[in-house]
């Protein structure tokens, strides 16, 4: 056991397998843990090299080794999986992820520390309720159409509709319907209420990071953004430049190109769907107001708008957005405010 220099560790939640090899390559061992043995398993090896997939409860175990002196690191599981050979189980698995933590151009994910994940927990939380009220919003909604009763989409239009229900003298609507719009009702205002108190710790949280009231000064970059950049980017040296971290949220070209030459597609729309998002609402957020009051101090900006559809642009400026905050991010500086926009 003295001489395992690499170990491929593929995670589960009860049986986990290790797959070791020494410095010539030679298995080792190779072997089912139960969760409890893991790190007595760990503590009687000298200090190695564990390559883990980056999935769920990864990062804990990359900090309980790297506690016990190994060095860990995690790898998308996407860029292990060439390295499977023919079926595909966990002793195959963890062959495979031995194999590929060895390879100089591999791709690792830096490891996330508790604080951070504790913001990730928070923003999908918050995204969870958010998308659970819409889905009681269109289910009262819905049923109303049933007997007739429509409103206005927005707001407003809800407010309306709980109001019928909350009459008992609207003959409209059925007792038994009637009860059971009342309890989603009641639901919706129980769910607006906790993602109030969300929006309030996320506000509270970015006050007191320093990185995350630097990026709010970026164009389009608000204080969920912000929190939500700190919490998901680990290192962001880990990325060469803003094109890859660009690349990482799904906002540039997909390309199909062969023989010499370029062919770029729509974006690629991989990994981070939930940053993506946020980036393309805060670029939204910048035509918007560009349309408004004018955008004649971004002449970058006014020239996309006059040949491309407002979607088109916002993603561009999404990505422009992204590759700002990426140097603000790896460099520690604050927003310059270019030139052409300075008065």
């Amino acid at each position: 056991m003295q001489t395992v220099t690499t170990i491929g560790l593929d995670i589960a939640k009860s049986v986990f397998q290790v797959h070791g090899v020494d410095a010539g390559g030679q298995v080792i061992v190779r072997q089912q843990l139960k969760r409890r043995y893991v790190l007595t398993f760990f503590r009687k090896l000298s200090p190695c090299l564990v390559g883990i997939e980056a999935c769920g409860s990864a990062h804990h175990w990359s900090r309980e080794l790297q506690a016990l002196g190994h060095t860990v690191r995690l790898m998308p599981p996407a860029y292990v999986k060439p390295y499977v050979k023919r079926q595909k189980n966990d002793a195959t698995d963890a062959e495979a992820i031995c194999e590929a933590v060895t390879r100089a151009n591999m791709r690792f994910v830096p490891t996330k520390t508790p604080e951070q994940q504790s913001g990730l927990v928070l923003h999908r939380t918050r995204h969870l309720f958010i998308r659970q009220q819409t889905s009681v919003i269109n289910a009262i909604r819905a049923h109303l159409a049933e007997y007739g009763i429509v409103a206005p989409v927005g707001r407003q239009g809800v407010v309306e509709l709980l109001t019928v229900v909350a009459d008992p003298n609207d003959r409209r609507v059925p007792e038994i319907a009637r009860a059971c719009l009342a309890a989603l009702g009641a639901q919706l205002r129980r769910m607006k209420e906790q993602i109030l108190e969300f929006d309030r710790l996320i506000r509270a949280w970015h006050r007191s990071n320093e990185m995350s009231m630097r990026l709010e000064e970026a164009p389009g970059v608000g204080p969920v953004l912000a929190t939500a950049l700190v919490a998901a980017v680990a290192d962001p040296k880990s990325f060469r430049s803003g094109r890859n971290f660009s690349a990482w949220i799904g906002m540039v070209p997909k390309q199909h190109s062969s023989g010499g030459k370029n062919r770029l597609g729509n974006i690629s729309k991989q990994d981070d769907r939930y940053l993506r998002g946020l980036f393309v609402a805060g670029a939204l957020s910048v035509i918007r107001y560009a349309k408004i009051y004018g955008a004649k101090h971004r002449p970058w900006l006014t020239a996309l708008l006059a040949r491309r559809p407002t979607k088109v642009a916002a993603i561009a400026l999404a990505n422009k957005i992204a590759r700002m905050v990426w140097v603000m991010m790896a460099r520690g500086e604050r927003y310059n405010e270019p030139v052409a926009l300075a008065r």
